[in-house]
């Protein structure tokens, strides 16, 4: 990328700037969900796969029924998650209401909904309730999965660079994982599985661009004299020589996700714009945030292999 070839931006000399800005965005997030959790007892907006609802199979006669045309006769972007499921015309409608009374009348008023918007003839092949406690069972296992990627990140960066690589990646990618669910809850965007795909994905992006710069910081390091240039300096040049592949990555990214964005429709519209909010974070982090807590972390507590010299002494200059 010519724009920024041959770069020098002193990044680490504003990361305090940085850390005001990436508080201010996660205080703004953990307000938004203790607001949630006393304005709608919850403290993100949980969709039918975390709370539980009333699941509704139809199949039509025709296949000539798209699932835009079932999003529209059941209340068009108010409508209940609807997914394809197994051949063209048959679709899984997943309505938030839970309780077992209410079943039959939920799926009561689905058919009636389809009738008046005329579609063709349908059959109704299942009508089941999914409670909460296998909702509940979901927000346990989507939190073990986050919280098992940080682990084994922390592990594969600790073996293939050093421990204090590994600490600095975790922190910057809890950094992105705060301010995406604080947006989730400021915006009150609908919490479903795609959205928790969302967030590992994001998760595997920041981790990914976290590491392309770290690779570059240990190849400087590892260079004739790198040990005992100041960290501050190494890492910044490592940043500006990263820099044009970070921002074309994340542009290419961007540009499909806004296309989804605009053309894809309501379907995956949350999904899209999680995806945004994260790629855009997550490049943000791996410039500022990754590679500062880099240096905060060594001029904390060295190193962590031991040496000669004394912690005050073997303190980087920044």
């Amino acid at each position: 990328m010519w724009l920024f070839h041959g770069s020098n931006f002193d990044f680490l000399g504003i990361r305090r700037r940085a850390y005001v800005l990436s508080a201010a965005a996660i205080l703004v997030g953990i307000g938004a969900m203790i607001f949630n959790i006393f304005s709608m007892g919850s403290w993100q907006n949980y969709g039918v796969d975390f709370t539980g609802g009333t699941v509704v199979q139809v199949r039509f006669a025709s296949g000539n029924v798209t699932a835009g045309q079932l999003r529209s006769a059941l209340g068009g972007s108010n409508s209940p998650p609807i997914t394809r499921f197994g051949e063209e015309d048959e679709f899984v409608i997943r309505a938030p209401l839970a309780t077992s009374a209410d079943v039959e009348a939920v799926a009561s008023g689905i058919e009636d909904q389809i009738r008046q918007a005329g579609l063709g003839d349908f059959q109704v092949e299942r009508t089941e309730l999914v409670g909460p406690t296998i909702g509940r069972e979901l927000q346990e296992k989507a939190a073990l999965a986050i919280l098992f990627s940080f682990v084994l990140t922390l592990i594969y960066l600790a073996i293939r660079f050093e421990f204090r690589f590994g600490l600095a990646a975790v922190i910057a990618t809890v950094h992105d994982i705060t301010i995406t669910l604080g947006f989730l809850a400021l915006f009150r965007l609908e919490v479903a599985l795609p959205t928790v795909a969302a967030i590992l994905t994001i998760v595997g992006y920041s981790l990914n661009d976290t590491i392309i710069v770290f690779d570059r910081i240990r190849e400087e390091l590892n260079s004739k004299g790198g040990r005992r240039e100041p960290l501050k300096q190494l890492i910044n040049r490592a940043i500006n020589e990263t820099l044009p592949r970070t921002l074309l990555t994340s542009g290419t990214t961007l540009t499909v996700l806004l296309a989804l964005l605009v053309l894809g429709g309501d379907v995956i519209r949350d999904f899209t714009i999680v995806l945004i909010l994260g790629i855009v974070v997550g490049t943000y982090s791996s410039i500022f945030v990754a590679s500062a807590a880099l240096v905060e972390i060594q001029n904390r507590y060295g190193t962590g292999k031991k040496e000669k010299k004394s912690r005050k002494a073997s303190a980087i200059p920044v």
